[in-house]
């Protein structure tokens, strides 16, 4: 039994991993467009208001980014049901930009409040021991590929590179 839930818990670590990955590539993308924002007084503001609240009350704070956030999937499922999927992919990268932004701001006030809440503490360990866990479960996967990666660079001649790029840009530039 636990030989056929393998491929499903590689499949889920990959998910979550690619999720991490994501959110690890946008966060300086999200810093240099919140260094537009006059953030230190943002924050500051935000974190005067959110002292006084207690940790039940600074948990509705922090569910609302979520809140407004939903919405869009359903547009982004009518898109898709449509088949824009070019309209569709677009909201999702910029809900995905917009979200991780809010939310990480959100959490980063908000953090200390809710962890003295012990189920979100323990909530928040086991994601964080779950992003752990999934490095493990695909590390061997990713130490093959680069190794497969680096043998390729190795034997593929700068000439064979060059040509094989002129292939592709050539069969783009064709369809």
């Amino acid at each position: 039994m636990r030989r056929l839930l393998r491929p499903l818990w590689i499949l889920l670590a990959l998910i979550f991993l690619l999720e991490a990955w994501l959110w690890d590539r946008v966060e300086p993308v999200i810093a240099r467009i919140v260094a537009l924002i006059p953030l230190p007084r943002l924050k500051k503001w935000f974190a005067e208001s959110v002292a006084h609240l207690s940790p039940g009350a600074t948990l509705l704070i922090f569910a609302v980014p979520f809140i407004i956030l939903a919405p869009f999937n359903l547009v982004e499922a009518w898109l898709l049901m449509k088949k824009y999927f070019v309209s569709a992919t677009l909201l999702i990268v910029l809900q995905k930009i917009v979200g991780v932004g809010i939310i990480a701001f959100v959490f980063d006030v908000t953090r200390d409040k809710l962890l003295r809440m012990n189920w979100f503490r323990r909530l928040y360990e086991f994601v964080i021991d779950l992003r752990a866990r999934a490095s493990e479960i695909v590390a061997p996967f990713k130490f093959a590929i680069a190794q497969w990666m680096a043998r390729f660079r190795r034997r593929a001649s700068p000439g064979f590179i060059r040509r094989l790029r002129r292939r592709m840009q050539a069969s783009r530039s064709s369809s």
